[in-house]
């Protein structure tokens, strides 16, 4: 994870990133041409104003790949409700013919995946809890 260093706040340093992935309702093929490019341009908006870093970030035609890092103090759940919560109104607000495809007002699917990322894998805790500190 070189993209990603060490993060500090005032009590924690952590080093921490989730890997995200969506899909719109119905997982309709939809992200593609401007839409595409309006969804990857608002995580990136969203993203830099909550100080996440992005590792990568990919938008396929029916699903979104997301890799960054937040604080600890921000639960992935959280994330994932602020990332879709706000682009889904984005995109409603600009791109009136996505509703037409999308009947019942929702522009994501309400599941998503979420896998998360340290500094050590999981062989090294074990070993160095099993280990003991004297």
């Amino acid at each position: 994870m070189l993209w990603m260093d060490t993060q500090h706040t005032k009590h924690v340093t952590y080093k921490l990133a989730y890997h995200f992935d969506w899909c719109p309702k119905y997982r309709k093929k939809i992200l593609i041409g401007k839409l595409a490019t309006f969804v990857e341009q608002e995580l990136c908006r969203i993203c830099e104003a909550r100080q996440w870093s992005i590792g990568a970030l990919n938008v396929q035609p029916d699903h979104v790949h997301l890799f960054l890092s937040a604080p600890p103090s921000i639960a992935p759940s959280e994330i994932a409700h602020q990332l879709k919560g706000a682009i889904a109104r984005r995109v409603l607000q600009h791109f009136a013919e996505v509703k037409k495809q999308l009947w019942g007002g929702a522009f994501w699917s309400r599941s998503y995946s979420v896998g998360r990322v340290g500094d050590m894998s999981m062989e090294t805790v074990l070993k160095y809890i099993e280990q003991g500190q004297d």
